[in-house]
């Protein structure tokens, strides 16, 4: 059964993606649709366990325990444009020099609501960026930027041009 959701899933994101790539103009005006019960309980199932919980104090196993009421209760909130996210519990986190850290943890429905939302705007705007940009973009980090970078920028002896630590000159 998950892999019939994954496969609707994914034929959609695609479908978009592949729109988004042919058209560069178009604009997608409505996306609502798409936030359907399968594929809220395809983000649901790709949250991560053993979490803290939001401010509403539950938790994901508690959520996973009514989770097509849940799911069908969440989707008709989002079509009655009802849907309201809950406030973000924060906590502060202690810090090695002994400052504290802000955290914001958001509620099991609001993670699923903005799972869905991020991977329907990925599907579109992934195909405006160049294939060098890596900031804050799936299955790209800092690291592969700096492993990038130092590629395109070392010489034939394998240093940095010029001797100096690339990132110590920008």
């Amino acid at each position: 059964m998950k892999t019939k959701l994954v496969s609707k899933t994914l034929k959609v994101l695609i479908a978009i993606a592949i729109r988004a790539r042919g058209d560069p103009t178009c604009k997608f005006t409505s996306l609502a649709h798409l936030l359907t019960e399968d594929f809220l309980k395809e983000c649901f199932r790709e949250l991560k366990r053993g979490k803290s919980p939001g401010i509403d104090g539950v938790t994901v196993g508690e959520y996973a325990k009514k989770l097509d009421v849940n799911i069908a209760n969440l989707v008709a909130r989002l079509k009655a444009k009802q849907y309201k996210p809950q406030p973000v519990l924060r906590v502060y986190i202690p810090k090695p020099n002994g400052e504290k850290r802000p955290l914001g943890i958001p509620a099991v429905e609001d993670k699923i609501v903005q799972m869905a939302i991020k991977k329907i705007l990925e599907a579109i705007f992934e195909q405006d960026f160049i294939d060098t940009s890596y900031g804050f973009r799936p299955h790209r980090s800092c690291h592969d930027a700096s492993v990038e970078a130092g590629q395109s920028h070392n010489d034939q002896s394998g240093q940095l041009c010029g001797g100096y630590g690339y990132f110590e000159v920008l």
